[in-house]
């Protein structure tokens, strides 16, 4: 038996040391570059495609066998240009050769690739330039009908790892206008093997048109692919591009048939404005320095041919929270469809800061229109906001609608619940031409005329509500700019409110006793005008509003006028006739004389200083020059009548008691005539 066993040894050592001699002698003898033109021609026949092997090939048969390739390049489609469609400079493939030979299992040990330059190509009909690949082996396959095993089973595939080192890759879609670079992109992974997960780790440079980003990515993943089902799926991923972090899971696709890969993303907490800086995109500087500082994103990512979609979104900007759905057009023009729910924002903390300009109390810088921004816009939706604050007002259950386009933004409708009442609204900024132009067309109803004034111009002295309508345009690069251009038409009106911190009755009261140069009354304190209503329409030209239908309705008075509203400088002037209707419940102390003068007098008024906080005050030298109007049409109708201003003549021969006959009259001073009374009393009462 030990002989025996002894001659199967031998003659087990002598077969190898024959195969090893015909290895060697194989290796010595045989030159694989030999058969570059026969390998060149067979991919010509089954590709119609040119393969150019410029480097040497070195063959290696065991235990490995292994493939060396030098530089290589392999042309293009048919019609995808002159341009190769790969190349690289050396790839090196080994494989076991006993498991394959007795196992039909293919054991690869490191496939590397170095320098591969991998250029890819959709044309307009929508042909790729790898398609003629695919459809040729599939051809072969079904025209040899050899199965990977003799029993039918496919055959077993088994890397020990996949090196890919300085590779790039680019891509364009002729359909869509898009085109990507990858360039520096290495790529590392573990154990490959049929049904398996596959970890890879790999980064590179990227360049996106007509986007006209850049950027670097990183990514660690675990990749799971079924061979048999032509699926590819990614689990467990890592991602950092420029500088943010991000973890995505890719639910299995298929890579073969046209597929729509579903993925879920979350974002980790970044710095939009430092995203932007690595971007080389001018960052907008903010009245908070730290707005747009924390960017948080959850969401599920649908890709398909026609767009990006994203769902079950969960956006956080700073300390808002939105929720909804965000949808990316894989077109030329690359449109935004958004559909989002906010709770609550504070948009003064995004707006331009309230900068001055320095020394000699110099006016605020401009607000001006992102107009460069505006043009880039190519956004349709609505967005929903439980709360938004701006400049002090809190707008509630805010609805927008937002279309932009061709450097022409619309933002309809707008609705909201607004200080007690409503707001409704339809703006538009055109950026189109070489000087952005606002209009607006908006209407506010019911709203508290109190809180809105305290909101904007941290007032108190008015209450009540106000309705008003506003259809008004302007053009210039700044708010005000456009202000100072605005034309168009206003209406308002104020409802049952008050005027604090001026009495009108009051007033009037004192400018008439400094008319009849009387005491002047007590004022009756804290002071205020009550009012039901006040109205005011009239065209907007120039960024004045001339109102000439002003009418006002008081408790005891009545008022009309008209005037000015400068909206550039924040001034208001008006001049207004006031008649009192009745007696006021409030006006016990008022004599019967008083009320008697003012019920039948027409009392001019005055409004005039910034809108903030005018000034209303009786128009005193108005009042005085329509008295003195008034005497001298009585003086002038008294002498049409025939009316003289002598002293009546005595009978003749009938001493005066004033002067005795016998004496002469001495000479007695020239009294003044009452027109001229009137006219000083004006100077001392426009004086003082």
């Amino acid at each position: 038996m030990g002989g025996l066993r002894n001659k199967v040894v031998f003659l087990i050592l002598g077969i190898v040391a024959v195969l090893v001699i015909a290895a060697i002698a194989f290796v010595l003898l045989f030159d694989p570059n030999d058969f570059r033109e026969d390998i060149a021609a067979e991919v010509q026949r089954k590709t119609g495609r040119e393969l150019v092997i410029e480097g040497d090939l070195e063959l290696s048969l065991f235990p490995w066998l292994a493939i060396n390739v030098g530089k290589t390049t392999l042309g293009n489609a048919p019609g995808f240009g002159d341009e190769p469609f790969a190349s690289f400079e050396q790839a090196r493939l080994s494989v076991r050769v006993l498991p394959m030979l007795l196992h039909r299992k293919v054991a690869v040990g490191t496939a590397t690739l170095d320098t591969l330059q991998l250029n890819l190509a959709v044309a307009s009909s929508g042909r790729s330039n790898w398609q003629d690949l695919i459809e040729a082996s599939e051809a072969e396959a079904e025209a040899s009908g050899v199965s990977d095993t003799a029993d039918g089973s496919p055959a077993t595939l088994d890397i020990a790892n996949i090196d890919i080192s300085d590779a790039s890759i680019s891509y364009s879609d002729a359909q869509i206008g898009e085109s990507y670079r990858l360039t520096n992109f290495n790529l590392d992974s573990g154990h490959v093997a049929r049904g398996k997960p596959i970890s890879l780790e790999g980064g590179f440079d990227f360049e996106l048109q007509p986007a006209d980003l850049a950027g670097d990515f990183a990514i660690e993943t675990v990749m799971t692919l079924d061979g048999e089902a032509g699926t590819v799926g990614f689990s467990d991923t890592g991602i950092t591009v420029l500088g943010v972090d991000m973890s995505v899971d890719v639910e299995p696709f298929s890579y073969i048939d046209e597929a729509s890969p579903v993925a879920t993303i979350a974002v980790d907490a970044f710095s939009l404005k430092t995203l932007m800086h690595r971007l080389n995109i001018e960052a907008p500087v903010t009245a908070d320095p730290d707005a747009l500082g924390k960017i948080i994103l959850d969401a599920r990512a649908v890709l398909t041919p026609a767009a990006m979609t994203l769902t079950d979104l969960e956006l956080v900007v700073d300390d808002t929270t939105f929720t909804g759905e965000l949808s990316f057009a894989r077109d030329v023009a690359g449109t935004i469809s958004m559909d989002l729910a906010g709770d609550s924002i504070n948009l003064g903390r995004y707006m331009a800061p309230a900068e001055e300009s320095g020394g000699g109390g110099g006016d605020a810088v401009p607000v001006e229109i992102p107009a460069d921004l505006i043009r880039t816009l190519n956004v349709r939706g609505g967005l929903t906001m439980a709360e938004a604050w701006l400049s002090g007002m809190k707008f509630e259950n805010a609805k927008l609608g937002l279309k932009a386009a061709n450097g022409d933004m619309r933002l309809h409708p707008i609705s909201a619940d607004f200080f007690g009442g409503t707001y409704e609204g339809d703006v538009r900024i055109n950026v189109a031409g070489k000087t952005p132009v606002l209009s607006v067309n908006e209407n506010v109803s019911q709203v508290n005329l109190g809180s809105l004034a305290v909101a904007m111009f941290e007032q108190e002295n008015i209450t009540g509500t106000i309705n008003g309508s506003f259809r008004l345009s302007g053009r210039g690069d700044d708010l005000t700019a456009i202000q100072r251009s605005l034309t168009g038409s206003m209406s308002m009106e104020l409802l049952d409110g008050a005027w604090e911190g001026t009495d009108v009755w009051y007033e009037l009261r004192r400018a008439r006793a400094l008319y009849k140069q009387e005491p002047a009354p007590e004022p009756e304190l804290p002071a205020r005008t009550e009012f039901s209503t006040v109205r005011a329409t009239g065209p907007v030209t120039d960024g004045v509003f001339r109102n000439d239908d002003l009418l006002a309705e008081l408790p005891f008075m009545q008022l009309t006028g008209k005037g000015t509203v400068d909206f550039a400088a924040a001034e208001i002037d008006y001049r207004m006739t006031a008649r009192i209707l009745e007696r006021p419940e409030f006006a016990q102390d008022a004599t019967e004389e008083e009320l008697e003068e003012f019920t039948e007098a027409v009392i001019p008024l005055k409004i005039t200083g910034p809108l903030a906080d005018p000034s209303i005050k009786p128009d005193v030298e108005g009042m005085l020059k329509k008295e003195v109007e008034k005497e001298i049409k009585k003086r002038l109708f008294d002498k049409l009548l025939g009316g003289r201003d002598e002293p009546e003549v005595e009978p003749e021969g009938e001493p005066t008691e004033a002067q005795p006959e016998s004496e002469p009259a001495e000479a007695q001073p020239e009294e003044k005539s009452d027109r001229d009374k009137l006219k000083d009393r004006l100077k001392d009462l426009i004086g003082d």
